[in-house]
């Protein structure tokens, strides 16, 4: 099976490329694109390969443009970082995905199902875009300062540590700060790019990571600046993702 990559992110392309070639050694990446431009120049002069890979959000745009600029034979299977919400969009379009990061089982299961049809299922272009448009993300936070309140921007923050169900927000100029947000609520409103919440009481700004080590039990030790009042680890279930996050 020759397979084409639609992948912005050369790390997350070869993690992809290591699975495909662990569930099958037969299995041919004809390339790796990184915009909707290269696909579709790609798709016009190539042949249709046997399955594309997408990602939902490469360097210049939306992949579903290429399919309104190009010819699409090939079954389609997306990877995207988006939750299970927004997921739902795939099931009404019946078009196949993968969650990153992408799980092993889940990406066999997901060549079983292709290796089983004889020919690419319609792409609902209109319902999917409808739940994949570019996302505007928060930018800044009000907090309490004093008797005053003054605004936090997200860039100045370096991480969220919640502690006895209280959110705060430790600055770059070593402040501390309350939030009116879960953890869990930042997930969705904060840049996936800039922040990951390396366990369940810390989220991360990217910038504030100055040194990763490996630690015991497969868990990942972080020095961060500021530095926050206790050790900070990775969480093991959340190592690999991790790896990808930091690479990208």
């Amino acid at each position: 099976m020759q397979i084409l990559l639609i992948e912005d992110e050369l790390p997350a392309a070869r993690q992809l490329t290591r699975l495909l070639h662990a569930c099958d050694p037969g299995l041919q990446v004809l390339d790796t694109l990184d915009s909707v431009e290269n696909a579709v120049n790609w798709l016009r002069t190539f042949p249709a390969p046997d399955l594309i890979f997408m990602d939902i959000q490469i360097a210049d745009g939306l992949s579903f443009d290429i399919f309104n600029q190009a010819t699409v034979t090939a079954p389609v299977i997306f990877t995207t970082a988006f939750d299970q919400y927004a997921l739902q969009a795939f099931k009404v379009s019946a078009v196949d995905y993968l969650l990153k990061p992408i799980d092993p089982a889940e990406l066999e299961q997901a060549l079983q199902k292709v290796k089983q049809r004889q020919s690419a299922i319609p792409v609902d272009l209109a319902a999917l875009a409808r739940f994949f448009q570019p996302q505007s993300y928060k930018d800044r936070f009000l907090v309490k300062a004093g008797q005053q309140m003054n605004l936090l921007r997200s860039a100045d923050i370096a991480y969220f540590r919640s502690d006895g169900g209280l959110t705060q927000a430790f600055s770059n100029d070593h402040k501390k700060h309350f939030v009116d947000h879960t953890l869990d609520e930042l997930e969705r409103l904060l840049d996936p790019r800039e922040f990951f919440r390396v366990s369940r009481s810390l989220t991360v700004r990217i910038d504030a990571i100055v040194r990763v080590a490996p630690h015991f039990n497969g868990r990942l030790k972080l020095e961060l600046k500021p530095a926050p009042p206790e050790e900070t680890f990775v969480s093991r279930d959340r190592a690999a993702a991790f790896k990808v996050w930091l690479g990208g």
